[in-house]
């Protein structure tokens, strides 16, 4: 069995399961790019969780109630979160298509929001529904403008609170610009912190996108004339007028930029074949990206292209990584809830990410001495749960396959059942993509 069937389950997916590898094995690339092709409906999973506009206006209800009844629609809404965090936790184990699943999963994080914000605890689910599931395999602009417009990062970043000083809003002098949303637009999703803004550049982005906010009574992303800083704005060397459509105008202007393909070129080469990616993968994976137009199909394959990306075992797992490919490996994927236990017990809950820049995508940032630890005792009490209905060995060679080295092998073989199975999942080689 070629390694490369491994690196497609594993690096590109979410984890094989037994008998994956026999079926990637005559094609890895071609399983990969089909993967790509066809429409992107939401799963069934989720098919039944409400709207953005849904937890809009339950927000805003609640804000009106009493303070002990607050108490408990916070409470709701948490639950809210946990239902829709479980069952993306078994989209995930159970899918068909898991490199399509971790291409979701990958946007979701390169426009991070977070559910520390109480604003945006019941908005997690409807975004990645909303503005990433449907655009991730179009067009970068429609994916940008999407995600960036969308009703959970105007909360999250505080472009509701922005309001242009020379506005009729702005002139009563109580709340002015904020720069949250445009510096982190500018610094994460599109330029780069090396993309050659200043901080001049910065201010006017904040400018252009005065005025987009939520509208609790509507539910959703408004554009507010009151709120709008009037009159032209320089960015980049470039003038754009006032209005919605000077945002829009921005956010296509920023998504072909040259800086903007460099950056995600190498975000995404870092996700997919090293912490420090070589500058010809880079390179090659940007030049795509801006001869497509940023047709993000085409990216996609420019990464599955490069012969870097498939070299075995030279990413570490996230937490996430890690529990979705033990939920695959041993069948655990039907139920939601543990695997979203365990991620909270190892540090990644779903959209809880401290900062915009999101989760961490090299080694550095998930595996510290008590990373290490934790990640060893939760190996332990999976596999004192799962033992008596595995063999080790057998789903070493069956979800590691030709990776699997000889001193693993021998020692799952000659340990006890728990013992083995403890070592698969704690070992390098199942700790790696």
């Amino acid at each position: 069995m070629h390694r490369d069937a491994f690196v497609a389950a594993t690096r590109f997916g979410l984890g094989a399961r037994p008998g994956d590898l026999h079926v990637i094995a005559p094609d890895p690339r071609g399983w990969l790019s089909a993967q790509l092709e066809g429409s992107d409906p939401v799963p069934e999973q989720m098919s039944h969780h409400g709207s953005s506009q849904d937890a809009i206006q339950a927000y805003a209800s609640m804000r009106m109630l009493a303070e002990v009844d607050k108490a408990a629609a916070r409470k709701d809404r948490e639950a809210v979160f946990r239902e829709e965090m479980a069952a993306r936790c078994v989209v995930s184990a159970t899918t068909e298509r898991p490199f399509r699943e971790r291409w979701v999963r990958y946007w979701s994080n390169h426009f991070t929001i977070s559910a520390t914000r109480k604003e945006v605890v019941a908005l997690a689910g409807p975004y990645e529904r909303e503005a990433i599931r449907p655009h991730c395999t179009g067009r970068f602009v429609e994916l940008l403008q999407a995600a960036v417009l969308h009703p959970a990062m105007l909360l999250y970043l505080d472009n509701v609170r922005s309001v242009g000083p020379g506005s009729r809003a702005g002139r009563s002098g109580r709340r002015g610009l904020n720069e949250n949303l445009a510096r982190e637009v500018l610094e994460l999703h599109t330029l780069g912190v090396s993309g050659g803004y200043e901080q001049a550049d910065v201010e006017a982005l904040a400018r252009i996108l005065t005025g987009w906010s939520v509208e609790p009574s509507v539910g959703g992303t408004q554009f507010s004339e009151k709120r709008h800083e009037p009159g032209r704005k320089r960015l980049l060397g470039k003038t754009y007028g006032e209005g919605h459509e000077g945002a829009l105008a921005a956010l296509e202007a920023l998504s072909r930029h040259p800086a903007t393909a460099r950056n995600v070129a190498t975000r995404l080469a870092r996700h997919f074949i090293d912490d420090a990616p070589q500058p010809a993968a880079v390179d090659a994976i940007a030049k795509v990206f801006l001869d497509s137009e940023g047709d993000l199909v085409e990216v996609a394959r420019a990464v599955i292209a490069q012969d870097a990306a498939w070299t075995p075992l030279t990413k570490v797992k996230s937490p996430e990584d890690l529990v979705l490919s033990t939920a695959r490996a041993l069948g655990y994927g039907r139920e939601g809830e543990p695997m979203l236990t365990a991620l909270r017990w190892l540090g990644q809950v779903p959209f809880s990410a401290n900062s915009p820049q999101g989760f961490p995508d090299t080694a550095e940032g998930w595996l510290g001495p008590e990373a290490l630890l934790t990640r060893i005792e939760w190996a332990e009490d999976v596999a004192g749960q799962a033992a008596h209905r595995v063999s080790a060995i057998e789903l070493a060679e069956e979800v590691l396959g030709p990776v699997l080295d000889t001193v693993t092998r021998r020692a799952i073989a000659s340990a006890s059942p728990r013992e083995a199975l403890a070592l698969l999942l704690a070992s390098p080689t199942f700790q790696r993509r």
